[in-house]
């Protein structure tokens, strides 16, 4: 028996591409996998009129999913990084004097960050994008709690921790539901609005932090943030939909299955092996991409760097401005401000940019690649501003010039920053669509290690070299990384055109 079978997904991608769907006949054989007896279920309305295919939900219900997602990917890190401006009271509360605590205590959030894709995003590609983020949600809110009783620096730790653990669910996942319902020329914009909360929230975090501690005591950050996380985990139980094609295909075949009594009805997208094996390769896929496909470890890497600099400095900025400007608790909060502008500053840059250079290629005729998102008019802007901020900063601290001025560098910073993560971002997406989760999972495992390990060490650093030389420092190592995005966009097509860079994943 015949079948209709898109083009595009005799390339290897299980989920729809940005085009409409070419519907070609193809054999028996190659349509049911050598069984003649299998009936294939796939999304089968060729006018793209079928509501049930993600890819074809009015706007207003992909945005919904987009939002919420893109909300909740905003509140984690912002819960990790508002305990930076009150880890002095932190530390005075539990008596202890330790550096290494007074880092760790911000950054092994983002520990947790490193070590839930690895389950979270094979989760989601097995059993549906949904479940996942309604049941970490859930463990988001308790260990948030947790974090505001907390009596010990262990308890603490473990809380922040966990938190970390399950928050990054729709930081990891978020990339999937996007590759889900949008089609590629419209990604840019989804992308940059979902990616920005995960930059943005840690600049606003301490903003909140320094107030709420301030006003109310450091524990009541932790409350505070609790209600929004009810709420919008609320939310997100009503809004949310299933958008993972293979569990919507899955469900649709057990439907005819189960209507007509033919056991012989399959998802297009249906594997041949079983669960457990599907759940072990799953959860393996994100470490194998970041080994075995060097585009993915270069460009992960670099994003890493980037990151736990950010983290480093997040941890930082509060002993900084108390002790070179003499601000106080709430003002050492307020100095992320700047940060967060200059990273606000490079979303609407991102946005228009990135999609805008797809539809021009498209309109002039040419094929469009993965690569294009990582064009010159993205890259090189966003690998120079970084390292510019970091001079501006260090060396204005150093000679304590006025704070305004450091705070110039921040956002600076902050704009180079937004450019990069989203570029990378929207390539991994496009260029392993089918695995956009397992791909941003491994970028996230990667720069969460880094997020949590770099700062260890900042205080240490600064007070060896200076503020001056200390960032110094990290401004080369991150000029020295600055080809890298350009260099993929260039010769990346052909690296994953390599055989052996092919890993079936």
């Amino acid at each position: 028996m015949a079948e209709l079978v898109p083009r595009e997904l005799e390339a290897g991608s299980g989920t729809p591409s940005n085009k409409k769907p070419i519907y070609t006949e193809t054999s028996g054989e190659h349509a049911h996998n050598g069984l003649d007896s299998e009936l294939i279920v796939w999304w089968d309305d060729p006018d793209d009129n079928n509501q049930e295919n993600p890819m074809n939900w009015p706007s207003r219900a992909k945005w919904a999913n987009i939002l919420i997602i893109s909300t909740i990917s905003f509140l984690v890190p912002l819960v990790s990084s508002m305990l930076a401006p009150a880890v002095q009271l932190v530390m005075q509360d539990f008596n202890t004097t330790s550096t290494s605590f007074a880092t760790f205590s911000v950054s092994i959030f983002v520990l947790g960050f490193a070590s839930g894709p690895l389950l979270l995003a094979p989760l989601s590609e097995l059993y549906g994008r949904v479940i996942v983020y309604n049941v970490t949600n859930v463990l988001f809110l308790g260990f948030t709690i947790m974090c505001a009783v907390s009596e010990t620096e262990a308890m603490l730790l473990a809380s922040r921790f966990l938190s970390g653990f399950v928050g990054v669910a729709t930081i990891t996942i978020g990339s999937g539901t996007i590759a889900d319902t949008m089609p590629r020329e419209k990604r840019g914009k989804a992308v940059s609005i979902w990616s920005v909360g995960t930059i943005l929230g840690p600049m606003i975090g301490p903003i909140i932090g320094g107030y709420v501690t301030e006003v109310a005591g450091w524990r009541w950050m932790f409350w505070v943030l609790s209600i929004a996380i009810g709420v919008v985990a609320i939310a997100a139980f009503a809004i949310l939909r299933e958008t993972n094609h293979s569990v919507l295909l899955e469900r649709k075949a057990a439907r005819l299955r189960k209507k007509t009594g033919n056991s012989n009805y399959r998802s297009k997208l249906a594997s041949n092996i079983t669960s457990v094996e599907l759940l072990k390769r799953s959860i393996v896929r994100p470490s194998r991409m970041l080994i075995f496909c060097p585009v993915v470890t270069i460009l992960c890497t670099y994003v890493a760097i980037l990151y736990g600099t950010l983290y480093l400095l997040f941890a930082t900025y509060s002993f900084v401005f108390r002790e070179v400007y003499g601000f106080s608790t709430f003002a050492a909060g307020l100095v992320f401000i700047a940060g967060a502008l200059g990273t606000l500053a490079g979303l609407p840059y991102m946005a228009y940019f990135s999609d805008k250079t797809l539809k021009k290629r498209e309109a002039a005729g040419k094929v469009v690649t993965p690569e294009d998102r990582l064009s010159l008019i993205i890259t090189v802007p966003g690998a120079l501003a970084f390292p510019i901020g970091l001079f501006i900063y260090g060396w204005s601290v150093e000679y304590h010039i006025h704070w305004i001025v450091p705070q110039f560098g921040t956002a600076v910073t902050g704009f180079g920053s937004i450019l990069i993560f989203i570029g990378i971002q929207t390539y991994l997406i496009d260029a392993f669509e089918e695995y956009a989760a397992s791909a941003v999972g491994a970028n996230a495992v990667l720069r969460g290690t880094a997020g949590a390990l770099i700062p260890l060490g900042g205080l240490n650093m600064y007070y060896a070299l200076g503020w001056g030389w200390g960032n110094s420092l990290l401004a080369f190592i991150a000029l020295a990384f600055a080809p890298v995005p350009w260099l993929v966009g260039k010769y990346g097509a052909k690296i994953r055109s390599i055989k052996r860079f092919q890993i079936k994943l």
